[in-house]
């Protein structure tokens, strides 16, 4: 018997298509051990982002689980993950809920303001 992690019950929050930004912004994902028994913060850079989800780059997947908190430099908020798929050090997420619409604006602005995501001048 095969099992799937999804769940049977419809919802228009997973059925939902968000638009994605692309942005360069360091972050952190902060995941809590069973039982509260540890806490272990690692880095990752992003890639894009969106009101119900993001992907991002970081070093190693080992012994990151599939539901964490993304905390995206130069914000306050810390959002609840569920991850979607993993390839090599890429990882898609989902948020638990969808970001207000002003905050996934400060980050694009955050964004355009910094040019994080700007690509280097061709030398010649």
């Amino acid at each position: 018997m095969q099992q799937t992690m999804y769940s049977c019950v419809p919802s228009p929050f997973y059925e939902r298509r968000y638009e994605r930004f692309s942005i360069g912004h360091a972050a952190t994902l902060t995941t809590v051990q069973p039982g509260l028994g540890s806490v272990s913060v690692r880095t990752c850079r992003m890639i894009d982002i969106s009101r119900g989800g993001a992907s991002f780059a970081v070093q190693t997947t080992i012994g990151l689980p599939q539901h964490y908190y993304l905390h995206i430099i130069g914000t306050s908020l810390r959002i609840g993950c569920a991850e979607v798929y993993r390839n090599g050090e890429r990882i898609g997420v989902q948020f638990i809920k969808p970001i207000e619409q002003t905050l996934l604006r400060e980050i694009i602005r955050q964004e355009f303001f910094t040019g994080q995501n700007a690509k280097a001048p061709k030398r010649r």
